[in-house]
């Protein structure tokens, strides 16, 4: 009998193993993993259309891998749609695993992906993403070398840069009440949108030629600007900018002055140790 017992033994394993088997392959598949493989099947898709989609909604998988995988792959995407689209992803997943290519993207001949990239290392508090907007709003570059390649003289267009200012939706919009059409009209070729979306990106950032930079906005031919520079002086919270906006106060423009008065009294009650990266 036990000689039986052992002689049928593997057979009893086998049978096992294909039953094991075959319920496996027989169970339901999970709904991660279709959405696993919706979202592959988009990244790798040759629409184009496809392609930018499913590697935007990639910003929402945060603290994934493999999510940010897909994304950095789509960082050399062929098309600069579906770059932008990853660039933008990875700061929204805050992978800051992923910084040394989002620095590598600075250096794309299409600026939507610069931007995208300076936006995304700006969100993970990288300071190279502020020499974006930095080198936007001055027209000059902080070192020898710029992170914005030669093919970019896009930034130096007022028109270019008043549609990148809409069409990457970051543009700086004073009333929130008007229409979007309607703002799209009065602003239409003007520059004035992205230099204060640059401004404001600057807030944080504790270099003292930001700071500099920020001052000199405070008297900027658009009044936007100048709003946005004061608005960001005020976050910064450097009380030694206080008396370098006072004059404000007196601008042409209702809501420039405004603007300085709330700024100068809020660095009037603001810490001495106060500092831009700090808050």
């Amino acid at each position: 009998m036990p000689r039986s017992n052992a002689r049928g033994a593997p057979v009893m394993i086998f049978i096992a193993l294909l039953v094991f088997s075959q319920a496996t392959e027989a169970r339901a598949v999970t709904g991660e993993e279709v959405a696993w493989k919706l979202i592959v099947s988009g990244v790798n898709s040759s629409s184009l259309e496809e392609r930018v989609e499913a590697v935007r909604v990639l910003g929402l998988v945060v603290e994934n891998r493999k999510a940010a995988d897909l994304a950095e792959h789509a960082l050399v995407d062929p098309n600069p749609e579906v770059r932008t689209a990853a660039a933008t992803a990875l700061g929204q997943m805050r992978s800051s695993l992923s910084i040394p290519k989002l620095k590598q993207a600075l250096t794309d001949k299409e600026i939507p992906v610069v931007l995208a990239a300076a936006r995304a290392l700006h969100e993970m508090k990288d300071k190279d993403g502020f020499e974006i907007y930095y080198e936007i709003l001055t027209g000059e570059r902080k070192g020898s070398e710029s992170f914005i390649a030669q093919q970019t003289a896009i930034l130096h267009d007022p028109k270019k840069l008043a549609e990148m200012g809409f069409e990457q939706g970051i543009g700086y919009i004073p009333y929130a009440g008007m229409g979007w059409d309607a703002l799209r009209t009065v602003l239409k070729n003007d520059s004035s949108p992205i230099k204060a979306a640059a401004t404001t990106m600057l807030t944080h950032d504790p270099d003292p030629d930001s700071a500099k930079a920020l001052v000199n906005a405070t008297r900027d031919n658009n009044w936007m600007v100048r709003v946005a520079a004061l608005e960001a002086i005020s976050k910064r919270g450097d009380r030694k900018l206080r008396a370098e906006i006072e004059a404000s106060m007196y601008d042409t423009k209702r809501e420039v002055r405004f603007t300085a008065a709330a700024a100068v009294l809020h660095l009037a009650t603001t810490p001495e140790t106060s500092r831009a990266g700090q808050m």
